[in-house]
């Protein structure tokens, strides 16, 4: 098959899935990391042939069947960087983006800093931090095996040091001194809330991770969460009840409350 043929079997697949200009981003994605074949070499030699790496058809189904382009691809760009990703990692978010890069402006002139990655994920936030903060020492971790696997994967490809855990954060508390703390848990979605009852805590990861921080914390240690938007002032509040202060609530790009940082007293 010729490139541009391929280009126009995948691209069909994703305009009868998303809006155009997200189809041609979700097109492009699939394309050059499953088909090795860049929109820019299509642009250039549109007539040339390019052999499949992989079952078109069945690439084009995925795409169509609205399974997220970064699952079929098998990475996502975070920060300028390419992490891996798979089925059972949560795929990271534009706002988690913004959180790291408060962190780097903020800590850059910071050394030594002992930085703590509460439900790593990908790693995309460790990872990152390492980079962008090389004098700093990482940890991450997370309860699920999956996760942690593919964490190390990018740590190591991105030949970053961090230093991985399995841990429950309400059941086993990582060991150690930190001055950072930063964690995006699950969030907690607004049909999940009308479904839980009067007994359920949807604050209950930052609740822990706040109380952590009470044993965990270097003096002036600070914690860096991201949020759901409707429990933004819920979340300061607990912070100022677990004894925190300069608690600032920010706003991410769409002007929706996203991050709270704090500093323990």
């Amino acid at each position: 098959m010729t490139r541009r043929e391929i280009w126009d079997t995948v691209y069909g697949a994703a305009a009868a899935a998303y809006e155009p200009r997200e189809a041609r981003a979700v097109a492009a994605l699939v394309c050059e990391d499953r088909l090795g074949l860049r929109f820019t070499d299509v642009i250039v030699e549109p007539d040339a042939p390019c052999p499949l790496r992989d079952d078109l058809q069945r690439l084009a189904f995925e795409i169509g069947s609205y399974r997220p382009a970064q699952y079929i691809a098998g990475f996502c760009r975070f920060c300028g960087r390419k992490f891996s990703l798979e089925e059972g990692v949560l795929i990271p978010r534009p706002e988690t983006e913004e959180l790291v890069r408060t962190i780097v402006e903020r800590h850059r002139s910071d050394s030594g800093l002992r930085i703590l990655d509460i439900g790593t994920g990908s790693g995309c936030i460790a990872v990152t931090l390492a980079a962008e903060l090389p004098d700093a020492r990482v940890t991450a971790v997370d309860i699920s095996d999956t996760a942690l696997r593919i964490a190390r994967r990018n740590a190591e490809r991105l030949r970053q040091t961090v230093r991985f855990e399995r841990r429950d954060i309400l059941t086993g508390p990582p060991e150690g001194e930190f001055d950072l703390i930063v964690s995006n848990p699950p969030y907690v979605t607004e049909s999940e809330k009308r479904q839980m009852s009067p007994d359920d805590d949807p604050l209950l990861f930052y609740r822990a991770i706040a109380g952590l921080g009470r044993r965990l914390f270097a003096p002036g240690g600070t914690v860096y969460f991201e949020i759901n938007e409707r429990f933004g002032t819920q979340t300061v509040e607990l912070l100022e009840n677990e004894g925190y202060r300069e608690i600032v609530l920010s706003k991410d790009f769409f002007g929706k409350p996203r991050t709270v940082s704090a500093r323990w007293k």
